[in-house]
């Protein structure tokens, strides 16, 4: 096994040099040519590999939602905390921009980013001319010159489908939020709205009386939404309902309990997103578990990758889901 002074040897510095780069002293003054080439030899002869961590400075955490979108959906708070705490870890230094910054804010100088959010065509323009290091988390909205990571909400949109009709169900609604487009200021048809479409018109199931959305991802939106079918479908609301995420389920249970619609004898529910709550609802909710922890780690990883170690091909990181079954299916 390699040691401090096998680097000293092979590097030409001190082992007292050596060994405060690879401790990360940031009080000792060298170049960081210097820096770079012990981190080089260290890893060529595989010293401390995974406990090595080169000061990572400069980098922009683009936050761009709002304060009501953060409380509205714990998905994105989660998701904050996480990129924080991975940050810290892989010993990067972040500096937290939001939407109500605006995108001028953001310095020329910055040596990358990990951005959370919604991003018009105009801001996307800005981020080009200052740096072509940064990841996407969620979205994936310039994949020719940006990384992404986000969960593979196609997949699990179709595999709620095939789960309701192995259960023996035909008559499938949904219930979601849309998707806002900064560039025209519109909602539009979120992903999992679009992919349940096309999905249940290839099923030859599609309804579209059964579907249900309106902008937000919200605990109050889905109590709405759901009251809305329950209105108007009365006897033909369908036997099944796929939620496009926890908060907006939430609400909708709340609605089916005080109708006493029985779930899930009457109606099965399934979710996305596996929040806190959801194991504590009545009845527990059958949902995807989406593991935010893994979105994040990658999403910094792919960040030193373009940073670190130089790498110029992009990529998009698409990972799979969990269902956890509890009581709102059967």
């Amino acid at each position: 096994m390699a040691t401090i002074k096998d680097i000293a040897e092979e590097s030409g510095y001190s082992i007292s040099t050596v060994s405060r780069v690879l401790n990360n002293d940031q009080s000792l003054s060298v170049p960081d040519e210097t820096r770079e080439k012990i981190y080089e030899i260290a890893e060529k002869l595989n010293y401390r590999k995974k406990t090595v961590r080169l000061l990572v400075k400069n980098i922009a955490f683009l936050y761009w939602l709002t304060d009501i979108e953060e409380l509205e959906d714990v998905y994105f708070k989660t998701m904050r905390i996480e990129i924080e705490k991975w940050a810290s870890k892989y010993n990067i230094e972040l500096t937290t921009y939001k939407i109500s910054d605006g995108i001028e804010k953001i310095p020329d100088n910055i040596e990358g980013f990990i951005a959370v959010g919604m991003f018009s065509d105009k801001e996307l323009d800005y981020l080009r001319r200052i740096t072509t290091k940064g990841v996407f988390l969620d979205t994936t909205p310039d994949p020719n010159t940006y990384d992404s990571v986000r969960p593979d909400l196609v997949e699990t949109t179709k595999r709620t489908v095939d789960f309701f009709i192995e259960k023996g169900h035909s008559d499938i609604g949904f219930i979601g939020g849309t998707f806002h487009n900064p560039n025209t200021d519109l909602d539009e048809m979120d992903i999992r709205e679009r992919t349940f479409r096309s999905y249940m018109l290839e099923k030859g199931l599609m309804k579209e009386q059964n579907i249900f959305c309106h902008r937000g991802f919200s605990v109050e939106n889905g109590y709405r939404l759901m009251k809305e079918a329950i209105n108007k479908l009365g006897d033909q609301l369908p036997t099944a309902f796929f939620i496009a995420a926890d908060p907006i389920a939430v609400g909708c249970l709340q609605a089916l309990n005080e109708h006493g619609i029985a779930i899930p004898n009457r109606v099965s529910v399934i979710s996305i997103n596996n929040i806190s709550v959801a194991k504590y609802v009545s009845p527990p909710l059958t949902t995807f578990h989406i593991d935010l922890k893994e979105i994040c780690k990658n999403a910094i990883e792919l960040l030193l990758e373009q940073v670190s170690e130089k790498r110029k091909i992009v990529k998009t990181l698409y990972l799979g889901s969990e269902l956890i079954i509890r009581k709102s299916t059967n």
